[in-house]
């Protein structure tokens, strides 16, 4: 090769790894960023899919509320996107009630079936040669609390009847709606794992577009996942989410939809019964908070996980961050190994409060912090740490934002926890129930999460506030299973450190760190690994990879970020939506 040849391929490449970084030339901002915040003066939604965040403002501008706006959203998510959520999961919400400058943090997750023992978990786990829960099926299962989340929400911040809060949902439920991208992508695994399985049930039924056009023993070979594009309806679901508005929560926990899961439960060798719906109730739960150089970053204390990211955010708050720069080495080093020691605790301590008591105080104190930053070794990735002993003291998912007029906000995740969750599904009712039950602890019966009937699992979706000088600053999520606090954090740190706006902050390159222990991995003997964006520099990557890190490059499974701030020099919302996905923040 000549050198004129070479240059030219140099150029090539360049030009090549530069399309990687950066598909378009903006005039102003971040090279990276994608498009503009959103900024409106009355109103704000950002959700995963175009159409929610269009039913958001729909209900804003009828006069709703920011919770009746996200409650519209997410249940046009259960049916748009169920490959991350729906009326068969759990629920987690932090609102700012501007009237009284108040933030209220709701736990809506369920809890194990009471006939389910420990013993006789473990008898069925021998049946299937596993010593973990498994990931579908009816083990998995536990008491789905998103339904009376919405109603708890609604009852003390809701204006509209939700009759009509569900009407649009339930109307491109009955007539159908294009599938996006990512979703239709997501939508296709969700089928073909059900069809391997050959459970019993109704999910290929609900999610095949082509079931009405095959019998139902032909969808387990032929049935087929919505395409991009193409107008699916799900019928079933908007019977249940009509039966619904007109009565209530209690159809769900107490009436006719708890009566036909109880019996589809019994034919079939599932445990969940009547007797756990009934018992059902969401928990109004007070958000903890850490104050990280100036502003107070809220998440709901356990069993989510939201304290990991507090609790890295202590630790990194002795780096200077900004002076170590955006992606440096310096800087990822201390963020991954201030990861790898928060879910050190986290795999410890993050459980149900009701069977065990966490140590949450000395967990988010600034000396317990100090004290574990001094573990890390700024040259060398830690292979192992153990959890630390602080003191104790009493005293695949969708995330959404909204507000109002009122200046109302409102952060709220949602989840089936696995893309389309257990793979069970009851005939007629149009919606799969969640797996959050895998992450209880099967190794160790004395551990926090170890799993017990009538017991809340560890739960990985969080939501997030951040308030400065008392006042609302930031209603934001980003969902992802263990990538959520890592990238909380990292929003947090793009925003507060590097200066970037908030579509800027959802934008930039992320990484994750896997391999911590957890509930199906005792104890991290390795180090785990770092799996990074194409937008992380080689420079920076190849500086981990010479401190002792293990890195790759990701396939996707970063997140996806929504967030609505408020401007109150200008009396403004400003919203912010993950590239990553199909949906956008729109505003009026």
């Amino acid at each position: 090769m000549n050198k004129y040849r070479l240059a030219a391929f140099l150029a090539l490449a360049f030009l090549a790894a530069g399309s990687i970084l950066a598909q378009v030339d903006r005039v102003n901002g971040r090279f990276f960023a994608t498009r503009s915040e959103v900024i409106a003066p009355r109103g704000m939604a950002a959700t995963s899919h175009p159409l929610a965040t269009q039913i958001a403002l729909d209900v804003l501008k009828a006069g709703g509320s920011a919770v009746d706006a996200a409650i519209a959203a997410n249940a046009a998510l259960g049916l748009m996107e169920p490959t991350g959520n729906g009326i068969g999961g759990d629920l987690f919400a932090i609102v700012w009630d501007a009237k009284t400058k108040k933030l209220h943090g709701l736990n809506a997750s369920g809890r194990s079936p009471l006939g389910l023992s420990r013993g006789q978990m473990e008898a069925e786990l021998k049946k299937l040669g596993r010593t973990t829960i498994p990931p579908r099926g009816f083990l998995p299962i536990s008491v789905p609390g998103a339904v009376d989340g919405w109603f708890e929400l609604h009852k003390k911040f809701g204006r509209l009847p939700m009759k009509d809060v569900l009407a649009p949902a339930i109307r491109y439920a009955r007539e159908g709606f294009p599938l996006t991208e990512y979703i239709a992508y997501a939508w296709d695994f969700g089928v073909r794992n059900a069809q391997a399985d050959k459970f019993p049930g109704a999910f290929l039924e609900t999610y095949c577009v082509n079931a009405g056009s095959l019998p139902a023993e032909a969808l387990a070979k032929a049935g087929r996942a919505p395409a991009k594009g193409e107008i699916f309806k799900n019928p079933a679901l908007a019977d249940t989410l009509a039966l619904l508005g007109k009565k209530g929560r209690d159809a769900f926990y107490n009436g006719e939809i708890a009566d036909r899961i109880d019996a589809f439960m019994r034919a079939n060798g599932g445990y969940l019964r009547k007797a756990d719906l009934e018992r059902h109730t969401s928990t109004w739960v007070e958000p903890v908070s850490v104050n990280y150089r100036g502003y107070d970053v809220w998440e709901l204390p356990p069993n989510g996980q939201g304290i990991a990211a507090l609790q890295m955010l202590n630790i990194l708050e002795g780096y200077d961050l900004k002076a170590m720069g955006y992606n440096s080495p310096d800087a990822l080093h201390v963020m991954i190994e201030a990861k790898k020691l928060a879910f050190e605790d986290r795999a410890k301590f993050y459980a149900d409060p009701e069977f065990s008591k966490s140590p949450l105080q000395g967990l988010l104190s600034k000396e317990y912090a100090a004290a574990r930053r001094q573990l890390i070794n700024l040259s060398r990735a830690g292979r192992s740490y153990d959890a630390g002993n602080p003191s104790l003291n009493e005293g695949d998912t969708i995330c959404l934002a909204t507000a109002d007029a009122g200046g109302n906000m409102v952060s709220l995740i949602q989840s089936n926890y696995r893309g389309m969750g257990s793979g069970i599904t009851v005939p007629g009712l149009g919606f799969t129930f969640q797996d959050r039950g895998e992450m209880f602890v099967m190794h160790d019966p004395a551990h926090a999460n170890a799993y017990a009937p009538g017991k809340r699992p560890f739960h990985t979706i969080i939501p997030a506030f951040i308030t400065k000088d008392g006042q609302p600053w930031l209603a934001f999520t980003l969902m992802g299973g263990a990538m959520q606090p890592q990238g909380h954090v990292q929003i947090v740190c793009n925003l507060i450190d590097w200066g970037m706006n908030f579509q800027e902050a959802g934008d930039a390159a992320r990484w994750q760190h896997e391999g911590s222990s957890d509930y199906d991995n005792p104890k991290m003997t390795d180090g785990g690994y770092v799996e990074v964006e194409t937008g992380v520099p080689y420079e920076s990557v190849r500086a981990l990879l010479q401190r002792g890190h293990v890195v790759r490059i990701g396939g996707g499974g970063f997140g996806g970020y929504q967030a609505i701030a408020r401007d109150h020099a200008n009396g403004t919302w400003i919203g912010a939506s993950e590239s990553r996905k199909d949906g956008h923040a729109a505003g009026y």
